[in-house]
């Protein structure tokens, strides 16, 4: 939960797995209970719709049956305008704004009162913050104010959290368009930039650059890429192309190049790695070599190597979550600044021929910890909710299950529901970030004055001294003064450089940091 708010409850995120057109009125993902209410005729029995056909008992609770989530919207200048950015430092900034998060109780959440879910499952906060929301109507149960913190949660109860909401600043570099030919668009991803909202992420994103910037939208996503990594990003314009290349995925004719720079010295000519890969968590997407993961293959040719680190060069014939950076991992050259397969909670040889000596519920617990200590959460990729992550270790007991849920890069974190798939379709961007949150707010707030200065827009400098305007008396990150991000937090050295099928091809140029005669500074 970010600033309180209270987990999103969605279907897992399939970067590929859903076909729906945007439209405003789309009919998918809805319910049977969704449906339109039908008039009811005056005859015996007749029971109010939605409470199961009984009579409610005296001072009972009504629970309205769930309504449709809006599945289609698209993003439009209404969420745009929910608050504004700025560039300051070579850094994309956006400023604070209210945000409403929405979702159905969840199962374990039955019968519990809501101060019982706010103590064990989002801990960011206080009780006492929590008490405070209510009393100022920040916390609605079934669209009424809870005052109360102690009414006792039941099946199908919707309930919003309105949080003052900070979003971490992402490198200012603009977004390049590669090509668009009104079936593709192709765009060279900056790193530090999530493909659509999520987690923390929701103006600092691609499909809102894009939006806000470009004015494109109704976008199906091909195929995501890592918040920290770089490189081709591709979007069908139509649903028929989008379909398309959702055959080529499935038939394995979309040809990935990547290239990376990792530590060591990479051995030369063609090495493959076919270590099976099992997702340990979703929730920040930790994967690791297991036999009872899913078949995977990757071939690795080194291009250079200046002394202490090679430029690799990686096609992953498959597509599982974190390949490029497992496999890597289990040859022993994990990528150079990877914050997940780099650390040193892989023990000395960093998880080196599969050997780390921990469970996988000991593992995700010493990462998790060694982020935080080191304030560094975000690089994760996951909010600093308070959600227990000894109940996230439990989960990934279950990883088997819910292992099908994979995709062809990077998995998406979005508070509860960062599971997401194997890319083998392609899906409606703006649904896939539906499932991330609710779209909708009904707090706009205070947006400071903003200039523009050629392609890139500058905040005042009144606002950049005097943010007050953007300020909110219970936010907790409103009294905390965090520096900025450096480059190293911003950029993973994963580059994702050319995407080929059988009649097209789209590339982008090295990077810097790719170059044969490049070193690392501090």
């Amino acid at each position: 939960m970010e600033q309180a708010a209270v987990a999103a409850e969605a279907p897992p995120v399939e970067v590929s797995a859903e076909k729906t057109t945007v439209k405003q009125a789309s009919e998918t993902g809805k319910r049977k209970s969704e449906e339109p209410d039908r008039p009811e005729t005056s005859g015996q029995g007749k029971r109010r719709r939605g409470t199961g056909g009984k009579k409610q008992r005296p001072g009972e609770r009504y629970v309205p049956p769930p309504q449709k989530r809006n599945p289609g919207v698209s993003f439009n200048q209404e969420h745009f305008d929910e608050t504004s950015y700025y560039f300051e430092g070579g850094l994309r900034k956006v400023c604070p704004y209210y945000f409403d998060f929405k979702t159905y109780c969840k199962g374990r959440w039955v019968g519990k009162t809501l101060l019982e879910v706010f103590k064990t499952e989002f801990r960011s906060e206080s009780i006492e913050y929590y008490q405070r929301a209510a009393k100022e109507g920040r916390i609605r149960l079934n669209e009424t104010v809870v005052e109360d913190l102690s009414v006792v949660l039941r099946n199908n109860d919707h309930m919003r959290n309105t949080v003052h909401r900070h979003e971490p600043p992402v490198v200012g570099r603009p977004l390049e368009i590669l090509a668009d030919d009104g079936e593709v668009l192709v765009v060279d991803k900056p790193a530090s930039i999530p493909v659509h909202p999520c987690g923390r992420f929701r103006h600092n994103t691609v499909i809102f650059i894009l939006g806000n910037e470009r004015g494109i939208s109704e976008l199906h996503t091909v195929h995501r890429l890592d918040r920290l990594t770089s490189g081709v990003l591709l979007f069908a314009r139509t649903l028929e192309t989008s379909q398309k290349l959702d055959q080529l995925v499935r038939d394995r004719q979309l040809e990935k190049e990547y290239v990376c720079r990792v530590h060591g010295e990479f051995p030369e000519g063609e090495l493959i790695c076919e270590e099976p890969i099992l997702v340990v968590s979703f929730k920040i997407g930790l994967c690791r070599v297991d036999p009872k993961g899913k078949e995977c293959r990757t071939v690795f040719q080194r291009l250079s190597f200046n002394g202490k680190t090679s430029v690799v060069r990686c096609l992953p014939l498959t597509g599982r979550t974190h390949q490029i950076r497992v496999h890597l991992q289990y040859l022993g050259f994990p990528i150079l600044n990877d914050p997940i397969y780099g650390s040193s909670v892989w023990g000395p040889d960093r998880g080196k021929g599969g050997l780390v000596g921990k469970s996988n519920e000991e593992l995700l617990q010493a990462l998790v910890e060694e982020h935080r200590s080191k304030e560094s959460l975000h690089l994760l990729d996951i909010p600093d909710d308070g959600i227990r992550i000894e109940q996230e270790a439990e989960k990934s007991k279950t990883s088997e299950k819910a292992d099908r849920l994979e995709e062809t890069s990077e998995p998406k974190k979005c508070e509860e529901s960062h599971q997401t798939q194997e890319a083998t379709s392609s899906e409606t961007v703006n649904k896939a970030s539906e499932s991330c949150t609710d779209l909708n707010t009904d707090i706009t707030s205070l947006k400071p004055p903003i200039k523009s200065n050629g392609s890139q827009t500058e905040i005042t400098e009144t606002t950049q001294k005097s943010p007050s305007g953007n300020r909110d008396h219970l936010c907790s990150e409103c009294k905390l003064v965090r520096p900025d991000p450096t480059e190293k937090e911003l950029i993973m050295y994963l580059h994702a450089l050319r995407y080929k099928g059988p009649d097209f091809e789209y590339s982008t140029r090295l990077p810097d940091w790719a170059e044969e005669g490049w070193t690392e500074t501090d």
